[in-house]
């Protein structure tokens, strides 16, 4: 899914993003879930079922493995093509958790 569409439908989608924890301090989409990769199986039951969940990482490498295992899993998922760097590109708003400027780190 490109950004400006997840961007569009944010409001009937789970955005969940795969990123460590820095990299979501630094700047991530408003409203987003944030579950690291590494503790998706952990917190597998913060996953949206009933609904399209579109995964979010820094470029869409970790967010397409993600997306790709989760579909296995019976969910529907979609990787957000370009991730962050791409959201940004397109001019879409988010946020920081210290209220600096939003970056992708």
């Amino acid at each position: 899914m490109e950004p400006r569409e997840t961007h569009e439908q944010r409001d009937r989608i789970q955005i969940l993003d795969v990123r460590e924890p820095a990299e979501w301090s630094a700047g991530h989409i408003e409203g987003a879930v944030h579950i690291p990769m590494s503790h998706l199986a952990a917190r597998q039951q913060e996953i949206a079922t009933d609904r399209t969940v579109v995964c979010v990482c820094r470029s869409g490498s970790r967010s397409e493995q993600v997306a790709q295992a989760l579909t296995r899993a019976g969910y529907d998922a979609h990787n957000m093509e370009g991730g962050m760097k791409a959201w940004s590109r397109a001019g879409l708003p988010f946020i920081s958790d210290d209220g600096t400027p939003a970056r992708v780190a």
